[in-house]
């Protein structure tokens, strides 16, 4: 397989893979600085030098030390050609990023005894054993979690076509999807190799609602989020139909950037949703990071120490845990948790120090690679600020 990338980006239809920018490798590996130390600024007026390089309409960053925000800000517009300015309580679509939540609602359940690790895809839906091509009936859902479950990495056509679509509620768009995938033979057998895979979280985020009797989406509002304290989370595109009320997605079209109005081609459809339709303002995905943080060191009210140390270590031969890369790096005092999201049409990334209590968070409403680089230049940013 192929040295992955510095920095990890979902596969369509959530985003691209895109290389980090050579200021941001650098800075991981040494623990530079992207910026001269001696002339510090203020975060927005820094933040602002790095969104109008990269052409980014909106950008906003958050970094995390323990329980408390040490810096944050927000700048730019909510939508290409407008004035809507964006501001710290807006929210941000966070694609991929998106995975390791449905992965610590799965260890939440764990902990309750109420799914295990092992638990299989022919336990959880007995009714479509009949069906479904036999090497899905041993897939468990630690192999969904880690993308070792031979699930496509890219979406049936047929299946994609209908889940666009969005007919019934999200659950049963969600089983009406898997339901078709287990049509088909895996990709690789199951537990042998690493395959990213939208398709398989979505898979895990159906055996969770059959398990618990509840939508995916009523898990994050009731488990979740309050856990992480974050109210304003949600799901979709999050500004409201024909207001520019929150930051619009863009789509490039000859090398502009062009708004996507709110609505249904906002975001990708609900069947997918466990693998990346979350959105929420940027401190609230720092604090959830820095929730991770914490967990691997000392856990939290909600889940042990051992969980989260489940959630953070590799599938054995590999890098990637459940919804984490993880990666040496000098700064972050040895192992390093992120992940980076797309839904298209926004970018998001997570980088965390959990041996520090760190963790740094970036969002642009932009897709593509200027979009990465500045969500990486807003985080070297944060660190190069972080005193010494």
């Amino acid at each position: 397989m192929e040295k992955p990338p510095e920095l990890p980006s979902p596969k369509p239809p959530l985003g691209r893979r895109f290389p980090a920018s050579s200021a941001v490798v650098a800075l991981w590996m040494i623990g530079g600085s992207v910026m001269n130390a001696d002339e510090p600024k203020a975060l927005a007026e820094a933040l602002e030098q790095v969104r109008a390089k990269h052409g980014v309409p909106g950008l906003a960053a958050a970094a995390i030390s323990g329980v408390k925000v040490v810096e944050s800000a927000a700048v730019g517009v909510r939508k290409a050609g407008g004035t809507e300015r964006v501001t710290i309580d807006d929210r941000w679509h966070i694609g991929s990023c998106t995975k390791s939540m449905t992965a610590t609602l799965a260890a939440m359940f764990a902990e309750r005894g109420q799914i295990k690790w092992t638990t299989t895809v022919g336990e959880i839906f007995p009714e479509l054993r009949d069906t479904m091509e036999p090497l899905w009936a041993g897939v468990t859902l630690e192999q969904l979690l880690t993308h070792r479950a031979g699930a496509p990495e890219k979406p049936p056509e047929n299946l994609w076509r209908n889940a666009w679509t969005q007919q019934g509620t999200p659950t049963e768009q969600r089983l009406q999807f898997v339901r078709g995938l287990f049509l088909r033979r895996p990709e690789t057998p199951p537990g042998t190799a690493f395959a990213y895979s939208n398709q398989g979280y979505a898979i895990a985020g159906a055996m969770l609602e059959r398990m618990s009797g509840e939508p995916w989406e009523t898990l994050m509002r009731t488990m979740l989020f309050p856990a992480c304290v974050m109210p304003n989370a949600g799901f979709g595109a999050p500004a409201s139909p024909g207001k520019v009320d929150q930051p619009w997605g863009h789509r490039r079209e000859g090398g502009a950037l062009v708004p996507v109005p709110p609505g249904r081609q906002a975001d990708n459809p609900p069947a997918i949703g466990p693998a990346g339709t979350v959105h929420c303002t940027i401190e609230e995905l720092a604090r959830y990071a820095a929730w991770h943080a914490r967990g691997e060191r000392a856990g939290t009210a909600t889940l042990k120490t051992e969980s989260f140390v489940k959630l953070h270590t590799p599938a054995a031969g590999g890098d990637y845990a459940m919804g984490w890369r993880v990666l040496p790096r000098e700064w972050a005092g040895g192992n390093a948790l992120t992940h980076n999201g797309s839904n298209t049409m926004f970018y998001t990334v997570i980088w965390i120090a959990p041996a520090r209590g760190l963790a740094f968070v970036a969002a642009t409403n932009a897709p593509g690679d200027e979009a990465a680089k500045a969500c990486d230049d807003a985080v070297a940013l944060l660190l190069s600020r972080l005193p010494k």
